[in-house]
């Protein structure tokens, strides 16, 4: 359901689909949610779904771990494209629900930046 309302939220905003859960057997245990093109720029989407905040933002559970995860596995789908010329960033989409439905879709561009060891160059 999460990925379903933050696929939604961010067509509705103009970017455009591109793939949903994407993994490379190379790159770990690692998936992207959700890959848009935002104009000339590659947005790799993470969501987080939520039914509370009570405690913390959805955002905080991508923490180092899972930031380094997600940097290994854009770097084995750039790889692909096989082109050195693309501009990417790391967005997040928190989806909050209650009771079944969803409540609110906020989109975080731009989020955190590439784990250092994993530079596309």
């Amino acid at each position: 359901m999460g990925e379903t309302a933050a696929k939604a939220h961010l067509q509705a905003a103009g970017l455009k689909f591109i793939t949903a859960n994407f993994r490379d057997p190379r790159a770990g245990r690692g998936e992207i949610d959700l890959i848009f093109r935002d104009a000339d720029c590659l947005a790799f989407v993470e969501v987080k779904a939520r039914s509370s905040e009570r405690w913390v933002r959805p955002a905080n559970a991508v923490d180092r771990r899972k930031r380094r995860l997600l940097s290994a596995t854009a770097v084995a789908y750039l790889r692909q494209l096989k082109t050195r010329k693309v501009r990417w960033r790391f967005d997040i989409v928190e989806v909050l629900l209650v009771d079944g439905q969803v409540r609110e879709v906020r989109h975080l561009p731009n989020a955190f930046p590439v784990d250092e060891r994993y530079q596309y160059l």
